[in-house]
């Protein structure tokens, strides 16, 4: 059976792009609109499969007002029909409709999704519904299409997917901001001598968390299978209440054994390029609504407010640029002396080396200075993570980030520290507790090698394909501060 057909039928989306007319056919889906009069009646029907609707004409000389009273938006319906070409403009197809059958009625009284403009904030509260709608029906679709690109991409080339654990008793980035996951009473937890929680006495017995990454875990295959990734949900409690933060998201995280910086950033550019190349011909009429979508919502926005360009542009930006490969230092010194810099233009001003890049900075390089897609490498040891290789300088690090314009860093990487005494000064220094990471430790005594990895976040990257502005409407049911609903 074709992808297309759903229980033997075709999908709107198969019809839509038919050729082959006058025969009969049935439509399963949901009601975006109905007009009218006396003559004829015009429902439009959408499944999901596509951003398109279909035209269903019912000739009201073969069918009354009571058989289609409960035909409104919201309603599911299954048509069966001529299809025929088309008399009127925006379709090349349309269902002449000799049967209806309503499965589910939708009070038009009650139904929140009407077919007029609804601000992304009040969709938000109906996530339940929300994915009815062209704007997050074409989102979802380009979710699922990122997703399968992203397995493809590795599958392709000889990686082996790696489920890492969800729950866990290490904190993988050193930050500290994880949910704790117990089952210890909460009233009246076990505790120790001194008052402190007994978390001997927990299910695990240690203290365990939700995830943050899922990359040490990789570490540990990459070591014995050479090309590994992982792609699932990790998880922050950061009370931070921004269009770009979620507790619960998503991320991709490829490691790579005899595999350095250079090699790194190799694979980093190359994946980019090919996941979201893969999107754009896949899914051209959504990226296409989506386009238009953005165009219009920022006519009403002020210049400094608006993306660097429109979205189609933007992506073919990343896929058709080599990107620009300088040194942390190097960056420094182009915003230092940069006009923004120098006016007072940026909010956070360069002007001494070992300061931690923000957003403007990395779209001032990328969409000012370079205009292309930029990898920075050879950042300061202070300000990244722990396992990040040591350069011979002893002051900067092997890692490496990729920013992209409108958005500024997509992709965060290294070359990993494979060297033992290194390694656990390094824990030591960042006041990691040997104890809960004595396991990669111990990868860096048997058989160790110079190896590499990166994580994407894929509702960051998500926001850069679609052009929504905030995290939250390009994953189902966001879960943010106060809010885990659904």
């Amino acid at each position: 059976m074709p992808p297309s057909k759903r229980n033997g039928m075709e999908s709107i989306k198969q019809l839509i792009g038919s050729t082959q007319v006058d025969r009969e056919v049935t439509v399963k889906g949901w009601v975006r609109t109905k007009r009218g009069n006396a003559y004829v009646n015009f429902v439009a029907v959408n499944d999901g499969s596509t951003v398109h609707n279909i035209q269903c004409v019912f000739d009201m000389q073969q069918f009354t007002d009571a058989d289609l009273k409960d035909v409104g938006t919201g309603a599911c319906v299954e048509i069966s029909g001529k299809l025929v070409a088309s008399q009127g403009k925006g379709q090349a197809v349309e269902v002449q409709a000799n049967t209806l059958k309503v499965h589910g009625v939708a009070d038009p009284e009650e139904y929140p999704i009407q077919p007029k403009k609804h601000s992304l904030e009040f969709l938000r509260e109906k996530a339940h519904l929300r994915m009815r709608t062209s704007t997050f029906s074409a989102v979802f679709r380009v979710r699922h299409a990122l997703t399968f690109a992203i397995h493809k991409y590795f599958n392709d080339r000889g990686y082996f997917n790696i489920h890492s654990p969800i729950l866990t008793g290490t904190d993988g980035e050193g930050a500290g901001e994880m949910f704790r996951v117990s089952t210890l009473d909460p009233k009246k937890p076990p505790l120790t001598e001194n008052g402190d929680v007994d978390f001997s006495e927990d299910f695990f017995g240690k203290q365990t968390s939700l995830c943050v990454t899922g990359q040490l875990e990789a570490e540990l295959a990459a070591l014995a299978l050479s090309k590994v990734y992982t792609f699932g949900p990790t998880f922050r409690a950061e009370n931070s209440n921004t269009s770009r933060h979620l507790a619960e998201f998503w991320m991709i995280e490829p490691e790579v054994a005899f595999c350095d910086i250079h090699g790194n950033m190799d694979i980093a550019e190359d994946f980019l390029k090919e996941t979201i190349r893969y999107v754009m011909e896949t899914c051209p009429d959504d990226i296409e609504f989506l386009s238009s979508r953005l165009t219009e919502e920022e006519k009403n926005l002020p210049q400094d407010k608006r993306q660097p360009m429109e979205l189609k542009e933007k992506l073919k930006f990343v896929v058709e640029n080599n990107f620009e490969r300088i040194t942390y230092t190097e960056a420094v010194d182009i915003l230092k002396s940069s006009k923004p810099n120098q006016k007072g233009q940026f909010e956070y001003p360069v002007n001494e080396w070992g300061v931690d890049l923000q957003s403007e900075h990395e779209r001032f390089l990328v969409e000012k200075h370079f205009k292309k897609p930029v990898i920075i490498t050879g950042y300061p040891a202070k300000i990244k993570a722990f396992y990040m290789k040591l350069n011979e300088d002893g002051r900067t690090v092997a890692a490496m980030d990729i920013l992209f314009p409108g958005i500024g860093e997509i992709v965060g990487g290294s070359q990993r520290e494979e060297r033992y005494e290194v390694l656990l000064q390094k824990v030591r220094d960042f006041h990691i507790p040997e104890e809960s990471v004595w396991w990669y430790l111990e990868t860096r005594k048997f058989g160790t090698v110079t190896h590499s990895g990166f994580g994407l976040g894929f509702e960051r990257m998500m926001m850069f394909i679609t052009g929504m502005t905030n995290i939250r409407d390009v994953i189902p049911f966001p879960r943010t501060p106060k809010n885990c609903e659904f």
